[in-house]
């Protein structure tokens, strides 16, 4: 027993060999749109089931009411075989049932220990927080997921894949016995996503029932038990994964066959528009400065997307923040802009010269989320449309309309607010607000992180055109190698802040990659 008060993680065995949780029929309406229709859901103890669809599908929306965020629905929902009705989280969590939502849930200003056990903090005498025992429940817990992180580190001073390792810290907190899992490694490297595999194995060995939301299928079909897919709302299928391959669960999500989007190498590479020698970069730290990029140096050239590589903090994010005068720290080197040299100290320089950042997190750093499409894609040029101080309200729409056409973003119109869009078109209206400045370099830090797999072809076929067709030089950050591979036509990898080497396409593998990225095969190769 932790001495915190707070039981080690035991999950609840359940001798039936019936389903823990079943959805009957399932239907929730948000105004006059259809977010779930009669949709029904199975789950057993000790499975993991993933749950798939396109943004928009209904598996979310599914999993709230399952774990208490919407209480009013129609239909029934039973559990060992009784029915039940949460009509908070905090009921749900009760019978043993834990979200870890997409969309992190965490409070910045708090450690991490305050974070994993917020409002079931041990007290003594019933008053005062006993934080000792909380940074040792919450070092047991970062332990068992092997995650090297300092209990009383601040939340908000972690990166987003950190974080989220966090949030599945706290669910496992709970004693749970069913966890739905809503896109858990959007942000993390491969070595963390391995990580996470395990322990989500280990739990599901002894009894958990686990829902997976992804739209990873590698992953799906690397850890699933069953496969179920929703579409517009509807169930569609459910199998055992191996009845199913990619295409076929592919075809059940968007009702269609998709074509590999990979247009291959031109081979007819531009003049060189970017180039960068020796760049390092250098932050604060709690003993002074730490460096976290050294020696870096490439070129990069119009119509050309060179991919960056690397394992979480390997610098690969760091590099495309610095170029952008956003790294919140000390930068030396050389930054040359079709020849001649740049200075940038800021974003705005940056903006100046012809560069645009499509960040890692859309919500925080992308969107307004509560403003219109409108006022996000025309933020950056509000003073170059207004005249003499007066903001154009019918020139910035115009420019809404413009890129709602050529991005084909799906919505009601450009008045309606960014947040209330799928994540696929929220990362349109990012990539169009951006383009809208006309850059000379696209800097794209995981732009398909926590879209599905329609709305990733569709950027990754806006990539090929804007480079093959429109001549931009494109830099891309991913965690995904596939992705990484598709897209670029040379790859950078990282290693501990290092260049480890620049591989050309005929020569990028999955293992290349990995050797690179690798620190202890960078340190034997160097």
């Amino acid at each position: 027993m932790i001495e915190s008060g707070i039981a080690p993680f035991a999950p609840h065995r359940h001798p039936s060999a019936g389903p823990l949780l079943r959805a009957a029929n399932v239907s929730k309406r948000f105004g006059g749109i259809a977010a779930l229709t009669d949709v029904s859901f199975e789950l057993r103890p000790g499975e993991i089931h993933a749950l798939m669809g396109e943004n928009g599908a209904g598996k979310s929306t599914l999993m709230k009411i399952v774990s208490g965020v919407y209480a009013e629905y129609e239909g029934r929902l039973e559990l060992d075989g009784s029915t039940v009705s949460f009509a908070s989280i905090r009921q749900a969590e009760a019978a043993g049932i834990a979200i870890i939502h997409q969309e992190l849930n965490l409070v910045p200003e708090l450690t991490v220990a305050d974070n994993i056990f917020l409002g079931r903090e041990k007290r003594i005498a019933g008053v005062v927080i006993d934080r000792k025992a909380a940074r040792a429940a919450a070092r047991d817990l970062l332990g068992r997921l092997g995650i090297e992180l300092d209990p009383d580190q601040r939340v908000g001073s972690l990166r987003v894949g950190e974080q989220q390792l966090v949030e599945i810290a706290k669910a496992l907190s709970l004693n749970a016995r069913m966890l739905i899992m809503d896109e858990p490694t959007s942000a993390l490297s491969l070595a963390e996503c391995e990580r996470l595999f395990k322990i989500v194995r280990q739990l599901a060995g002894e009894g958990v029932a686990i829902v997976y939301i992804s739209h990873r299928l590698d992953e799906v079909t690397h850890l699933a038990d069953r496969v179920t897919v929703f579409r517009d709302g509807r169930h569609v299928l459910t199998r055992p994964i191996g009845e199913l391959d990619q295409d076929k669960i592919i075809a059940a999500m968007v009702g269609r066959a998709l074509l590999s989007a990979d247009h291959g190498d031109t081979g007819k590479r531009g003049p060189v528009v970017l180039s960068v020698r020796d760049l390092v970069l250098s932050k604060p730290h709690r003993r002074g400065w730490r460096q976290v990029l050294n020696g870096v140096g490439f070129d990069l050239h119009a119509g050309e997307v060179l991919g960056i590589g690397g394992l979480l903090g390997s610098g690969r994010s760091e590099i495309l923040e610095t170029l952008f005068g956003a790294s919140g720290g000390q930068a030396e080197g050389e930054i040359r802009l079709h020849g001649s040299r740049a200075d940038i100290r800021s974003p705005r320089d940056a903006r100046r010269l012809g560069l645009a950042l499509v960040t890692e997190d859309r919500k925080t750093q992308g969107l307004h989320l509560g403003a219109s499409i409108t006022d996000n894609v025309a933020l950056p040029l509000v003073s170059r449309l207004s005249r003499f101080g007066i903001r154009s309200f019918a020139g910035e729409a115009a420019l809404a309309r413009a890129a709602v056409k050529s991005l084909a973003i799906r919505c009601s119109g450009v008045d309606q607010a960014a947040g209330t869009l799928s994540g696929g078109n929220q990362q349109k209206v990012v990539m169009g607000k951006w383009l809208g400045t006309r850059p000379k370099v696209l800097l794209l830090d995981e732009p398909t992180r926590g879209i599905d797999v329609g709305a990733k072809r569709e950027i990754y076929d806006l990539i090929f055109r804007l480079a093959r067709e429109e001549g931009l030089a494109i830099m891309v950050v991913s965690s995904e190698l596939p992705e990484l591979l598709l897209l670029s036509d040379r790859i950078l990898v990282m290693s501990e802040g290092r260049q480890r080497g620049i591989v050309a396409r005929a020569d990028a593998t999955e293992e290349r990659i990995m050797q690179l990225a690798a620190p202890l095969a960078a340190k034997a190769a160097a």
